[in-house]
């Protein structure tokens, strides 16, 4: 049934259910993969890659077996792939959270005179998160749906309760992603203030009556005034969580078996999020230093204590006005937190009364300080991982880049989606400044469907091949009609691919699928997953994820590979944001080479359109391409 517009998330509950993500045919998702993989590698080797296919593919074979179980499953759950995807994602990786897994947005700059400013700006932005969160709790957030040839069309809303009630628990050999079903919505509800490396329940809720504006203000001074007091400075046990997931793990289960430490760990995993106080850094304020400093927080030096890496969502105010939202990853998009982002922008910018005493909670109880009991043996591994974050600190290269030449309108203008044009963008740096195309990696939403999260869109086509050795082939003297119709071969095959992955039949996560029933059956692992091609297309040198924002802010995040890229953008009117991070440790990638390369490649974009007059436009080339709200 067709949904109107304006409704609610509780009333599309009522009246349409999403449908189930479809398992593609085995055949059409291998014949997929051999397309994709066959440009890059060498030619024996796709040999050996295409025999050991057609061998899986087989009638009466492994890879028949496997994909009747994953249809099995389909019928008997909501999403067949979720939890596969979940887990070989997010909670078996091993590395630390920060730069390598979780994202941050980076708000608009704030001009703060002091302390108090910041503290100001801070209860605003509280009370904010608390209005936003009532409509949560509600179901009263407006829907969200689909854009571009398939608008129209509502997407699952679940990834929006998991915002405020969700925690990422560390383990020895997989994390564990636990949601509270059932949140209270009065009574206990709390959130952790950090500051000076110091942890600080304030409850948002008291006498059953939410605090407003001045009530958070007023116990946010109090905190600050706690936390300087010399009596207790207690060692930055927020530097534990920044650590590799399995040492976490373990220092945690030391943690827990004193009392103290374990009481202050349960207030701090069942808080609504985190608020992060930050001193100043003494960086200059640019944008590539916004970045970085909420990426990892300048290491244990300055602010990379004062946070708690497990808790999906964490605003950070910097008292120099550096500030923005770090989210732990597992449990949504990054739609989902920048949605959130805007309407607190909106929110904190908007017209606000004046912090009047009048119809405040009284008698407001002191913030409690959270305890802890260190020993001499968790003293050493604070060091520890104080120098493993400070290593990712040293490492990590970051180049925010704002791309002034034109935007997404005049994209659009050429009739094409501003999103196939920036991948095949990308794919041209890339080629210029390694001279091959690699595995590629592109966030693609399936919210279409029941509990959807993504689904990978592999843009190193061999279409955009044949166009980056077009432009970059001195020799081959093309003209720029040949140039024109190579691009437009890539731009095609990029948005082919696009809805196909938006639509559910994509490769990646049919083969996840396929190889984790391999796994349950306990069968000896195929040798399609096993073959060095498929190993290889899953080290996505370059991983990529449209985030567009209506406010002034931008997403960053780091590579996903010791030899990649990590490569955000944000198409606007007039401008693109790329936001480019790389490993200084790796001497085949450099984020100031590839943002250059870049820049060269989209003007000599638009310069051959300007040249040739963009020549004609092949049908189905239009603007209105679906669009992919990121990673």
């Amino acid at each position: 049934m067709p949904i109107q517009e304006g409704e609610t998330s509780k009333s599309l509950a009522e009246s349409y259910e999403l449908p189930k993500v479809p398992v593609p045919p085995l055949s059409q998702t291998l014949d997929k993969y051999l397309k994709c993989v066959q440009h890059l590698v060498n030619e024996d080797q796709f040999h050996k890659t295409k025999a050991i296919v057609e061998r899986f593919r087989a009638p009466g074979g492994t890879g028949e077996l496997l994909q009747k179980k994953l249809l099995e499953r389909r019928d008997k759950t909501d999403n067949w792939v979720s939890d596969y995807w979940l887990e070989d994602m997010y909670l078996k990786n091993r590395l630390p959270l920060p730069v390598n897994s979780s994202p941050v947005i980076v708000f608009p700059k704030q001009t703060f005179r002091d302390l108090k400013d910041s503290l100001r700006f801070s209860a605003r932005l509280i009370t904010g998160v608390l209005e936003y969160k009532a409509l949560i709790d509600a179901r009263a957030l407006p829907l969200d749906y689909a854009r571009g040839k398939l608008a129209g069309i509502p997407l699952c809303m679940e990834q929006h309760y998991r915002l405020f009630t969700s925690y990422r628990l560390p383990g020895l050999k997989r994390d564990n992603l636990v949601v509270q079903k059932n949140p209270p919505f009065y009574g206990i509800e709390h959130i952790i203030v950090t500051y000076k490396n110091q942890f600080f329940k304030l409850d948002v809720v008291a006498n059953n009556k939410q605090l407003n504006e001045f009530d958070i203000l007023s116990q946010l001074e109090k905190i600050v005034k706690m936390a300087v007091n010399d009596k207790y400075q207690l060692p930055p046990f927020g530097l534990l969580t920044s650590d590799g997931r399995t040492e976490w793990a373990q220092a945690r289960d030391v943690l827990i078996k004193d009392h103290l430490n374990k009481e202050s760990m349960e207030v701090i995993e069942s808080c609504l999020c985190v608020l992060c106080l930050d001193d100043a850094s003494g960086m200059e304020p640019n944008d590539t230093n916004r970045g970085l400093l909420m990426l990892h927080g300048g290491g244990a030096q300055k602010n990379g204590a004062n946070r708690w890496y497990d808790k999906p969502i964490q605003f950070v105010i910097a008292v120099d006005g550096i500030c923005g939202l770090l989210c732990e990853h597992s449990p949504f998009e990054g739609a989902v937190p920048v949605q959130c982002s805007e309407y607190l922008i909106k929110f904190v910018s908007g017209s606000s009364s004046k912090l009047a005493r009048a119809g405040s909670v009284t008698e407001l109880c002191t913030p409690s300080r959270l305890l802890w009991k260190c020993t001499p043996y968790l003293q050493g591994l604070l060091s520890v991982s104080a120098n493993r974050l400070q290593s990712l600190v040293q490492n990590l290269e970051l180049d925010v880049y704002k791309f002034k030449a034109y935007g997404k309108e005049f994209i659009k203008k050429q009739k094409m989606s501003p999103d196939a044009l920036i991948q095949v963008a990308l794919q041209l740096a890339f080629y210029r400044c390694n001279g091959k195309l690699v595995p590629s990696y592109e966030s693609a939403s399936i919210r279409r469907f029941r509990d959807g999260r993504v689904d990978n869109i592999r843009s190193a086509t061999l279409e955009a091949l044949v166009f980056v050795k077009a432009m970059t082939d001195e020799k081959a003297s093309l003209s720029d009609s040949e140039k024109i119709k190579r691009f437009w071969d890539a731009i095609s095959a990029q948005t082919n691919y696009t809805i196909a992955a938006i639509t559910g039949l994509a490769i990646d996560n049919h083969l996840l699928g396929l190889h984790e029933i391999a796994k349950e059956l306990k069968m000896e692992e195929p040798d399609v997953f096993l073959d060095e091609t498929y190993l290889a297309s899953n080290q996505f040198v370059l991983s990529t994820s449209q985030v567009p924002t209506t406010e002034e802010m931008f997403v960053c995040y780091g590579p996903v590979v010791p030899n990649g890229y990590g490569v955000s953008y944000n198409p606007q009117p007039d401008h693109i944001i790329f936001c480019v991070s790389s490993f200084k440790e790796c001497k085949e990638t450099c984020s100031t080479m590839f943002v250059k390369s870049l820049e060269e490649g989209l003007l000599e974009i638009r310069d051959l359109w300007n040249r040739s007059n963009a020549g004609p436009k092949p049908p189905g080339h239009e603007s209105d391409q679906p669009q992919n709200p990121g990673k």
